[in-house]
């Protein structure tokens, strides 16, 4: 449920940073299923300037509007487009089609410094 090569944030965000490029970014099956059906995507524009922790974007369900922080800090290079007509692929598949955006980071330790899934796990075992 909560795959091993990704990292997360305590807003329940994951991030795949790889070797070359963006790093990925989206919400957990956690945050997905909290959220109930996902109806609306709002995404910032690709070359916005994002700050961990600051708000850029916000997912809109049928209980409520969540606000998406960025999870480190960077450019965002591109957004899930499918999103605009298929914003449910964030509930269907949270790891996969429904990433939210990429982001070019800055500071590769700030990725490093996130949590694991185990940690990620074992926070969510303490609600």
């Amino acid at each position: 449920m909560y795959p091993e090569d990704l990292k997360y944030t305590a807003e329940h965000e994951w991030v795949k940073a790889g070797e070359e490029g963006p790093a990925r970014v989206g919400i957990t099956d956690f945050a997905q299923d909290a959220l109930g059906d996902i109806v609306y995507v709002q995404l910032p524009e690709i070359g916005t300037a994002v700050r961990a922790g600051d708000s850029c974007g916000e997912l809109e369900s049928t209980k409520s509007v969540s606000d998406l922080f960025a999870p480190v800090n960077g450019t965002v290079k591109a957004v899930n487009e499918a999103l605009a007509d298929q914003p449910d692929l964030v509930n269907t598949d949270p790891y996969g089609e429904g990433w939210l955006l990429d982001i070019e980071i800055e500071d590769e330790e700030e990725v490093a410094a996130l949590m694991d899934a185990d940690t990620y796990k074992g926070t969510l075992e303490q609600n």
